[in-house]
């Protein structure tokens, strides 16, 4: 790894010095650029970002914003002033720099503030295609994007003793994984990506354990207790154009082995949380297919679908990354749309799953389809998940119907039809208001009893009123509301007063 980028550990305190200095974090930043600027490069739009760069009186943090955010080729003395303690020798010699065609400087990495609930950090990665001309190199470093942002949100903080990122990248997962975990192993395999990742924990005084390799090969017989992983999980033939996206593994087998290895890496009770892709074939449920990765491990399991894409689709939205020209684009697009035809391939799912090691007992499972806008799972959804379905189980009927229970703030949301005798209620349903599939039907008994669950009596004394004014028997609606009690605790929408 002597060649390299930010191998000198002096340069990059340097580095971070002359950043801080001059106040380049998300705050720092938002304040240079305004509000109207800040949202439209937020969106894309750089060129408002640009002007408030140069219209300001703080010169060193407008280089740094248009070296780093927008791709702008600087002179010498302006990039020598925004880095007074590195300098540009150093910064060249690292590989931060490039010296350009026509002997100005510009940014040859993309180093950015990320801000999380705790502190303002530093993230260094290669530049995508849209600062850069020509497509990216076979090991490019993917720096922020959605899908890591969504990963980093959906997993849990509590705080634990050992933790794994694995196929870490810039080391996004590790970064927020630092402020609750008390050591972190971090994998890749591409040595440049660990080299980033390296800088990444120097700028921001953190310390990971680095190691080189496939899936598990870096950590065989140590087990953690938490796991996240943002795997190459591309579908296709088993080539691989690029690291950061393609495992070299044949379709979705790369998720498949990462899920069927994981026990092996697990304390009991520990968790794991990850992205995944996986096929889905004409007349198959992709339930079996993820199901199928979780037979025979000891992992409880909550498997989420956030969307189901159609090949040209997906096809195309990795395509847009990599910057290839358009006869390139068109060639590989058609070889990898030929393969999705011959393997009889007509959508691939997208989405998260978060696992947990079972100490005891069946593995409990849920996999489900949540595509609404506001529904992501979050880390406190996903923690709140687990320990509502470990609720269920440990729990009794005759518990239940002994127990005082409360309503969750929801919306009751009636759907009618015009008819005669004016609008005519069809069906209704309870909603949680963000919480991921928080949603469950009701019938006009299930709706009165979740409006009673005000925590003052117990579920079983409310069933027998309600059996009482509709006149039926109150051991049969007890049978019968029991089942949607429970499917109620599961989505969040009703629990126990205790």
């Amino acid at each position: 790894m002597g060649d390299m980028p930010l191998r000198d550990e002096a340069v990059v305190a340097a580095l971070g010095a002359d950043l801080r200095g001059a106040d380049y974090t998300s705050d720092g930043v938002a304040a240079l650029l305004g509000d109207q600027a800040n949202n439209a490069l937020g969106q894309g739009i750089w060129w408002p970002a640009l002007r408030a760069t140069r219209s300001v009186d703080r010169p060193a943090l407008g280089t740094l914003v248009r070296l780093f955010l927008l791709g702008s080729d600087e002179t010498d003395t302006a990039v020598a002033a925004a880095f007074p303690t590195a300098g540009v020798p150093a910064l060249l010699d690292q590989g931060v720099l490039a010296r350009t065609a026509d002997g100005t400087l510009r940014a040859n990495l993309d180093i950015r503030p990320h801000a999380d609930d705790v502190r303002d950090h530093l993230v260094v990665s290669d530049q995508d295609a849209a600062m850069r001309s020509g497509a990216v190199a076979h090991d490019h470093v993917l720096g922020i994007g959605g899908a890591s942002v969504s990963l980093a949100r959906a997993v849990i903080r509590d705080k634990v003793g050992a933790a794994l990122d694995l196929g870490t990248g810039c080391g996004i997962q590790a970064l927020h994984m630092n402020a609750h975990c008390e050591s972190i192993v971090a994998t890749d395999t591409n040595p440049r990506a660990l080299a980033l990742a390296a800088a990444t924990a120097r700028l921001n005084g953190m310390s990971w354990d680095l190691r080189e390799g496939s899936l598990f090969d870096p950590v065989a017989g140590e087990r953690f207790d938490l796991i996240v992983s943002n795997p190459p999980f591309v579908v296709g033939s088993g080539g691989q154009d690029y690291i950061y996206r393609d495992s070299g593994m044949v379709g979705d087998t790369i998720c498949a082995d990462l899920i069927r290895q994981l026990p092996d890496h697990l304390t009991d009770g520990g968790t794991a949380q990850l992205l995944a892709n996986w096929i889905v074939r004409e007349g198959e449920d992709w339930r079996d297919r993820v199901g199928g990765w979780l037979a025979g491990t000891d992992l409880d399991a909550w498997v989420v679908q956030r969307e189901l894409a159609d090949p040209v689709g997906y096809i195309s939205l990795w395509l847009s990354d990599a910057g290839e020209e358009p006869e390139e684009i068109a060639a590989r697009g058609a070889a990898w749309l030929d393969w999705f035809t011959q393997e009889n391939i007509v959508g691939i799912g997208m989405g998260s799953l978060t696992l947990r090691r079972r100490r005891t007992g069946t593995p409990d499972r849920v996999l489900e389809e949540i595509t609404g806008a506001g529904e992501e799972v979050t880390g406190y959804e996903a923690r709140a998940f687990l320990d509502r379905r470990a609720y269920l189980r440990d729990t009794t009927d005759e518990h239940l119907l002994g127990a005082r229970f409360k309503t969750a703030p929801v919306f009751l949301e009636a759907q009618s039809l015009p008819g005669e005798d004016g609008w005519q209620e069809v069906g209704a349903s309870v909603r949680r208001p963000g919480g991921p599939g928080a949603v469950l039907g009701v019938d006009e008994v299930s709706r009165a009893l979740l409006a009673g669950c005000r925590g003052a009596v117990s579920l079983g004394v409310l069933i027998d009123l309600l059996a009482d004014f509709h006149g039926v028997d109150a051991d049969a609606l007890a049978q019968a509301t029991l089942p949607v009690v429970r499917e109620a605790i599961g989505r969040g929408i009703l629990f126990e007063v205790r």
